[in-house]
């Protein structure tokens, strides 16, 4: 979205406006609520449920309403909240909604959109009239297939699945602050109740010689994770979410993303943190 933006500010020479963020990185709603106010121009809110990197969550029906009230359409990022987090689109007056199979054990390479009836949505690609003509083209049957049934499954399994990845979160947490002294969590992502229960990032206080080894030592021992997002894991490219979250000496350390589902044990996260632990102590 990000990107997107900046390419329709360069092409069409829309205005952007930048939400405020809290010390924890969240969007302060009084400001939104500002914009929103400025002026009685069209606005469009696009702000993510589920932040990818740290986990904060969005209050999204409050911002929903807040759109509403002001006559702004409103499309979120869900795509980390599809299959993890319950929905009544009839309950919140939301306009666009984008979900990714795979963030919910589906196929890679297909995901929906929910587009609120009569939201003046075009085309980007025309031709066809399938997907009633939103975008031309011939669909992929059996990813679609596989999504469907993805998204069967996470729904069914929804609560118990929920409740046992929470549980491998909150004991990953635990122990960790238990054997890694003076670790730390980047924004809301050490609090279960403000982010959400499928990841977590850390910050660990190491010295910049030391934090270029331990990724490739995680890597080795069989650990995978990310100092960012997927996106920018293995370039050199820095967060511009931790940027804005974190100081000038916590972005020296090093900060890492570790991502649950409900195919992790407990086993799995006593590894990883006896492994961090010998790294933090040689």
């Amino acid at each position: 979205v990000l990107h997107t933006s900046e390419e329709l500010v360069k092409e069409f020479g829309i205005v952007l406006e930048f939400v405020d963020l809290d010390a924890q990185g969240s969007p302060k709603l009084s400001h939104l609520e500002a914009l929103l106010q400025k002026d009685r121009s069209k606005k469009l809110v696009t702000l993510m449920h589920v932040n990818n990197e740290i986990g904060n969550l969005l209050p999204i029906d409050e911002v929903a309403i807040l759109c509403k009230e002001n006559n702004a359409l409103f499309h979120s990022d869900t795509v980390q909240s599809i299959g993890h987090f319950a929905w009544d689109v009839e309950k919140t007056p939301i306009d666009f909604m984008v979900a990714s199979a795979h963030k919910f054990h589906g196929p890679k390479g297909i995901g929906f959109a929910f587009i609120r009836r009569n939201s003046g949505l075009k085309p980007l690609i025309s031709g066809g009239t399938q997907e009633r003509g939103h975008r031309a083209g011939t669909e992929p049957v059996h990813n679609i297939v596989g999504l469907e049934m993805a998204f069967k499954l996470a729904y069914e399994n929804l609560k118990a699945e929920k409740d046992y990845v929470s549980g491998l979160k909150k004991y990953f947490i635990d122990n960790l602050i238990k054997n890694v002294p003076d670790v730390t969590f980047n924004g809301h992502s050490g609090d279960m109740g403000k982010s959400t229960y499928t990841l977590v990032n850390l910050c660990l206080p190491i010295d910049q010689e030391k934090a270029l080894m331990l990724l490739f030592h995680l890597d080795i021992k069989g650990i995978a994770c990310s100092k960012g997002s997927a996106c920018q894991s293995g370039s050199d490219a820095g967060s511009h979410v931790l940027n804005e979250v974190l100081s000038e000496e916590d972005l020296k350390k090093p900060s890492l993303r570790f991502s649950f589902s409900k195919y992790n044990t407990t086993k799995e996260l006593d590894y990883t943190i006896g492994v961090l632990k010998d790294f933090m102590e040689s």
